[in-house]
């Protein structure tokens, strides 16, 4: 929905924000963001992006972004629990590996403990063969894993990461065991791409901007997308008979602790910084799709999300049963 408040009035919710639990009269201007990962990674690219829109936006006037990569984010978000507690002007990047990263590791912090502001991006999974795979589409490649899945090996980035994810619940969607499935995992993008195209997996599953180039190039050859509609010419799981979505989110959060209208405030930013056009300049250079939901449904959608992810770890034998 489009939101017609002014500019200023979105400079007040964002500051109001600074506001001490005490009533204090002062607002603090500065939001300070964890990014649980190293500089340049893909939560990196979206705190800081997001960042640059909230100050195009002015929804802030200054913003401290502190890098704390390790565990699949549990290392930022362990400093993020403990230090952040009830400050209104802190963020903390994340998404959907860290779900998954913090159910491998049995972390003793988890998105329980923080206060959950928006959902803002995904990326979806593509799955493709080399152009000169005897797989001709994603029936022809299902019969063949059913009926033998050790014969399909699944390259793709880290053991139970999104790519080996999205492998198990195909699996789980045919009656396959998730823990057969043959998982091939690769340090690098361009590794799985030389092993793809080389033929030495069976199947690749990635990023859909990841594979782009080589789909179009005809090296690869795109069987589907993990998205609910086709994307291009490349059509969906779901449009080919398997009710299997995945998207790779990312999203924000607040810490521990602060009030309601705290948490308004800082949704109350963060969309103003997503109506920006510094915001949707970055989401058409990045390829990437928005994905907003916001507050306690962003919430609500974090709980069911670690509940599946948990479930499909298990099954690969990579989560805690």
């Amino acid at each position: 929905m489009k939101c017609h408040f002014p500019r200023t009035l979105f400079r007040s919710v964002a500051l109001a924000a600074g506001l001490a639990i005490a009533g204090s009269a002062a607002a603090t201007e500065n939001i300070r963001m964890m990014i649980p990962a190293n500089p340049g990674g893909g939560w990196d690219t979206t705190g800081r992006e997001l960042g640059k829109a909230m100050l195009a936006a002015g929804a802030v006037k200054n913003i401290q972004y502190d890098n704390k990569g390790g565990a699949a984010g549990a290392i930022g978000l362990a400093q993020f629990v403990s230090a952040s507690k009830g400050d209104p002007n802190a963020l903390m990047m994340g998404g959907m590996v860290m779900v998954g990263g913090l159910i491998q590791n049995k972390s003793a912090v988890t998105l329980d403990q923080v206060t959950p502001v928006a959902r803002l991006t995904s990326e979806y999974e593509v799955i493709v063969v080399p152009a000169n795979s005897p797989i001709k589409d994603m029936k022809d490649l299902m019969a063949k894993f059913k009926a033998n899945p050790g014969s399909i090996s699944w390259g793709g980035g880290s053991a139970g990461g999104t790519d080996h994810i999205l492998a198990g619940l195909l699996a789980r969607e045919v009656g396959v065991e998730p823990g057969k499935v043959n998982y091939v995992p690769f340090k690098g993008g361009g590794e799985a791409v030389a092993a793809i195209i080389g033929g030495h997996v069976s199947v690749g599953v990635s990023g859909l901007s990841e594979f782009a180039q080589h789909v179009q190039s005809g090296k690869m050859r795109a069987l589907a997308v993990s998205s609910a509609a086709k994307i291009g010419n490349i059509p969906s799981l779901k449009e080919q008979g398997y009710n299997v979505e995945l998207a790779n989110w990312r999203g924000i959060f607040g810490a521990p602790g602060i009030s309601k209208d705290q948490q308004a405030a800082l949704v109350k930013a963060v969309e103003a910084a997503t109506k920006n056009a510094s915001w949707a300049e970055t989401l058409k250079k990045q390829d990437w799709t928005a994905y907003w939901l916001a507050g306690d449904e962003y919430g609500a959608f974090i709980k069911d999300e670690t509940k599946r992810i948990g479930d499909i770890l298990a099954g690969l034998n990579l989560g805690k049963k």
